[in-house]
């Protein structure tokens, strides 16, 4: 199982510790680096910072968001980013959900979000290869457009620049299990964001039948320190605000994700508190044990343990979102037993 460092996506600004946990993490071994985005800071501008201050890991979104961007834009940035870093970048996509497609893009939610992310995926295939000029009658992403309003002058193009790599890794967020079935076709790997090493299952039955080579790389909290409860308390933070917060009411992909995982009325308690000011007390209305059955924290016994159950299934990148050195140096430690 190889180790990748998740630095995730700004707060109010810059943090001045990621590139240099991106270049302590290089100098650990790990695989790979990630960088995220919500509705503040993009994704691909700190990866090409951090690209020009590394010389060998890999490089990944995780995830950029596709309604962000035009499928042709998003596949310019990752061949873009692909040259500059000497063959480095994976290109992680989301479709998020509707508060923020629709209330931060401007966009409308696909009313079909499996056919508007294979849509999506075929037409940055089809830039990365530059076979031919690119072409698609999809419904969400038609290229060129011939909508009601189109001028008509529209032609298909392929992209001037030669991308260094036509097989440019492609992975995809997803969580319910139609989604994931479909990531397992179309894409080169997939990033769960909660991942339970002891129940691979609710995610559904193609976890157990996986493409030859394909990347299985969750995003975990990971924490070595004394106590376990205190240690918890960061994962508490992001599963209320992503439970509570990250979605409506009526349809939060998260919470259904931790109702499918066993804790229906956990979710829905969080969910109402959350979004009723409360949010302090929907933090510690999250579980400790769904906060620590998708993460890694405690004493290094403990980290050491645990790590050996996601060793031992369908993983092949951990994801740590880890936010000092010692933690990044034991994992390392600890993985390369």
């Amino acid at each position: 199982m190889r180790l990748g460092l998740a630095l995730g996506y700004w707060g109010r600004g810059p943090s001045p510790g990621h590139v240099p946990l991106a270049r302590e993490a290089e100098r650990l071994g790990y695989d790979s680096v990630w960088t995220a985005e919500s509705w503040g800071s993009d994704a691909f501008t700190p990866l090409a910072w951090i690209a020009a201050h590394t010389s060998r890991i890999r490089l990944g979104t995780a995830v950029a968001q596709m309604a962000a961007r035009p499928p042709t834009t998003t596949a310019m940035h990752a061949l873009t980013l692909d040259h500059l870093s000497g063959g480095r970048m994976m290109l992680g996509l989301g479709l998020s959900g509707p508060q923020v497609v629709e209330g931060w893009y401007g966009r409308p939610f696909p009313a079909s979000p499996l056919t508007a992310t294979r849509e999506y995926v075929d037409v940055v295939r089809q830039v990365l290869r530059r076979e031919a000029p690119v072409e698609s009658a999809g419904r969400f992403h038609p290229h060129p457009y011939r909508g009601p309003d189109a001028t008509g002058l529209g032609r298909p193009l392929k992209p001037i620049t030669h991308p260094l790599r036509r097989d440019l890794p492609v992975l995809l967020g997803a969580e319910g299990p139609k989604n994931v079935a479909q990531t397992t076709r179309i894409a080169d790997g997939w990033l769960p964001l909660y991942w339970a090493p002891t129940r691979p299952e609710v995610y559904g039955p193609a976890v157990a039948d996986l493409p030859e080579g394909f990347l299985v790389a969750p995003l975990a909290q990971v924490r070595v320190c004394d106590d376990v409860a205190e240690g918890l308390l960061p994962v508490k933070a992001m599963l209320g605000f992503y439970i509570g917060g990250m979605g409506h009411a009526a349809r939060n992909f998260h919470a259904d994700l931790m109702a499918r995982m066993g804790y229906e009325e956990e979710a829905r308690r969080i969910q109402e508190l959350f979004l009723s000011g409360r949010r302090e007390e929907a933090v510690l209305a999250v579980p400790d044990a769904f906060a620590d059955e998708i993460s890694l924290v405690g004493p290094r016994e403990r980290v050491a343990e645990r790590l050996q159950s996601w060793r031992e299934g369908p993983v092949t990148d951990l994801l740590a979102l880890a936010p000092d050195p010692h933690t990044l140096r034991v994992l390392a430690e600890l993985n390369a037993r």
